[in-house]
């Protein structure tokens, strides 16, 4: 019998729902649990002594699982922590940081298969960490410059000598008077090199632009590649494709073996077993990275390809030979 598989995702993550979907159509015991339940809904006992490392369980009011028995988790981007009314915000903070270390630090201490382990997956979210890693696994990048001066971003252009993108260094959500915004990559013009006011108040990526045929979504998990083209019917998506996804199509496509081996290389850098990398595919049918997330969106991709990436993922924690 498989070793039960600790679920460790936001409650309405449906993504992370056809993971489960697969694993428990396989038999496995999945543990699921969400880092927000912790106090009210979620508790863990755990132990550990000179003659054992540790041990205990999680549980709620349904359900427990042994943390000893644990043969692989599942971690994709669950809730924030969630305490009873009536805490301060001193209070809440101190407990806040309690919980992290204790719950976290007993789930992070786990040796077992990971999809993805917090600690790798927290390093490998830095864009200049992914960007050095790549150029030293032999993956083909853009020129890029990350400053807050607007002269190195005049100089920066002057050196490239063609079109630059300014695009986010982390996240590119925000939220602003209640409303959820995407912060989109943009195509630079002389009027904005002019006019660089802003560009101190905080840092900023600048990447030489690459002109492009399409670019390509490649979903690694473990040794597998699941690669599809995206093919952008808009101006604006042709610039930033997830600007405008009802113009997009797909279809899967085959990875060179040069970038397969890099992308090898990288994972193992990064110390991922799972990411969503983007690619430029230029004109000369080069492939140029960008960028990949260990936290990656897939189910999208998934369901407008037929690449069976569910399924991938539910054969990596099950540790399946592929």
């Amino acid at each position: 019998m498989s070793l039960p598989v600790l679920v460790i995702a936001a409650n309405d993550d449906w993504p992370t729902d056809r993971v489960v979907t697969e694993l428990t159509g396989r038999g496995v015991e999945v543990f699921r649990m969400d880092t927000e339940d912790f106090l009210q809904y979620l508790g863990v006992t755990a132990r550990i002594g000179q003659g054992h490392g540790w041990a205990g369980e999680l549980a709620t009011a349904q359900r427990t699982v042994d943390l000893s028995r644990v043969g692989a988790v599942y971690y994709r981007a669950p809730g924030a922590f969630q305490f009873p009314a009536g805490m301060t915000g001193p209070e809440e903070r101190f407990a806040a940081a309690q919980a992290r270390a204790g719950l976290g630090g007993v789930l992070s201490a786990l040796e077992c298969r990971w999809v993805n382990h917090p600690t790798f997956m927290a390093r490998a979210e830095y864009k200049p960490v992914q960007l050095e890693a790549a150029r030293a696994s032999g993956l083909r990048i853009p020129a890029t410059l990350i400053t807050n001066r607007p002269q190195a971003v005049r100089d920066f252009a002057a050196a490239v000598d063609g079109p630059l993108i300014c695009k986010p260094v982390s996240s590119p959500v925000l939220i602003e008077d209640g409303q959820l915004k995407t912060v989109y990559t943009q195509l630079l013009t002389a009027e904005d090199l002019a006019d660089l006011r802003g560009i101190e108040s905080t840092a900023h990526l600048f990447q030489a632009w690459v002109g492009k045929s399409h670019e390509v979504r490649l979903t690694v998990v473990g040794q597998r590649m699941f690669a599809a083209e995206v093919h952008a019917g808009s101006e604006a998506a042709h610039v930033d494709w997830r600007s405008d996804y009802g113009s997009l199509t797909y279809t899967t496509t085959d990875v060179p073996d040069d970038v397969a081996a890099g992308m090898r290389l990288l994972m193992d850098r990064l110390r991922l077993s799972y990411g969503a990398a983007d690619f430029i595919v230029d004109r000369a049918g080069r492939w140029w990275f960008l960028e990949v997330n260990p936290c990656g969106q897939w189910d999208w991709i998934q369901g407008a390809t037929g690449l069976p990436i569910a399924a991938a993922i539910a054969d990596e924690l099950q540790g399946v030979a592929t």
